[in-house]
């Protein structure tokens, strides 16, 4: 059993749903500190609610230059690995074909909540660490971990405390790598250089209640906003551009009525979300947005909640590093895209400018028995070994 294999059983074996961590970063922490990181836990959100995260680096060598007759110490790039411990509830466990806590082989595959988003990432990040730092023991690069156990969760206490932590004391991060499984078919053969943002409304539009038989003595509030709803599904809030998809505008949930059906009722809710590009902003999509709605003269309430803002990496140094280990390990030349849900990546980017998500496929990430390839797993590790080599050697040059 491969090192990179066994550690990330281990990690499968801890029942860490968000948001708990049950032990995870404790473990990975132990084999950190004996590579010279120091490792700070950072406890965030209510009693009831508490989150676990980690943040640990290990300082890379100075590395001494002549410039102008003048010796100085050239600041090292930080290099994160980032990712999260915690994991989705299991679901019907009668339908698992094993334990989902208990890492079960079958068919080539590892079985287990987590194998895939992302405790096999977190696995290989370790271990190609530990590898690279066995043939480089005093390497340029600051190498740090940002781990938390509340990206499942709101995600309120997690990534983002770390991140605001970071920059009241002025650390900087240069590039950032999130473990996420964004491969389709093989480790490898893509990986995300951005995400679309996405932010939440909810929307109250009220009536006047009454019976069903004498409507000219109620207003029923689903009648009055349905062609705001009709015009609103049919809007282009922009047309993408070379990286992303055009921002799209749907409706989650919509909530109406007494339960009776002789009730005009005096209320109803619709939830909606968008997901953008950078093309468009929270302030351009809710501005548009409200213009529909006055437009139609209707009487209503509005809230916002912007989950994340765009993100995007455009091809340089640390895509091209991704790319050039991804290449030398598998063969693949790998697809950029932007396409899928959010990550944590949204909070790392307000203060890195370079963040790329690479992890094995997800074809099975919160499904019923969970799985990833065990042939994918040693692939990973070697991509994160190539991508540090790759950057250590660039900060070398």
């Amino acid at each position: 059993m491969s090192s990179t294999l066994q550690l990330a059983e281990q990690l499968i074996a801890r029942p860490s749903l968000t948001p708990s961590d049950s032990g995870c970063q404790a473990l990975m922490a132990q084999r950190l500190t004996a590579m010279g990181f120091h490792c700070e836990t950072i406890v965030s959100g209510p009693a009831d609610f508490s989150v676990t995260n980690l943040w640990a680096k290990r300082p890379g060598a100075l590395l001494e230059s002549a410039h102008t007759a003048i010796n100085f110490a050239a600041k090292p790039k930080t290099l994160v690995f980032a990712g999260h411990t915690d994991v989705v509830p299991t679901g019907p466990l009668a339908e698992w074909h094993s334990a989902p806590f208990t890492p079960t082989h079958r068919d080539g595959k590892l079985f287990g909540r987590g194998a895939s988003d992302m405790k096999v990432s977190l696995a290989a990040f370790v271990v190609a660490i530990e590898e690279f730092i066995a043939a480089n023991p005093n390497p340029q690069l600051n190498i740090a971990l940002l781990l938390t156990s509340d990206e499942e969760g709101p995600a309120n206490d997690g990534t983002v405390v770390v991140c605001k932590a970071l920059v009241a004391r002025g650390e900087t991060i240069d590039y950032c790598i999130v473990g996420e499984p964004t491969s389709v078919e093989r480790t490898g053969d893509m990986i995300k250089n951005g995400r679309r943002g996405t932010m939440s409304g909810k929307l109250t539009v009220k009536g006047i209640q009454g019976h069903i038989a004498y409507p000219h003595l109620a207003k029923n509030p689903i009648h009055l906003v349905s062609p705001a709803l009709a015009e609103l599904v049919g809007v282009e809030w922009d047309k993408g551009n070379a990286f992303f998809p055009p921002t799209t505008w749907q409706m989650s949930n919509i909530h109406g009525g007494t339960g009776a059906s002789n009730v005009i009722p005096g209320s109803v809710v619709i939830d909606f979300n968008f997901r953008f590009s950078t093309e468009s902003t929270p302030e351009s999509l809710q501005s548009r947005l409200t213009r529909v709605l006055e437009k139609y003269e209707l009487e209503y309430d509005l809230t916002w909640t912007v989950g994340g803002l765009p993100f995007l990496t455009t091809p340089g140094t640390l895509v091209g590093a991704v790319q050039e280990a991804i290449l030398a390990e598998t063969g693949i030349v790998t697809q950029l895209s932007t396409t899928g849900g959010t990550s944590d990546g949204r909070f790392i980017a307000q203060i890195c400018a370079q963040v790329i998500e690479m992890g094995p496929p997800n074809a099975t990430i919160h499904k019923i028995n969970e799985y990833v390839a065990v042939a994918d797993i040693e692939p990973l590790k070697n991509i994160y070994r190539r991508v540090l080599e790759n950057l250590d050697r660039q900060a070398r040059a």
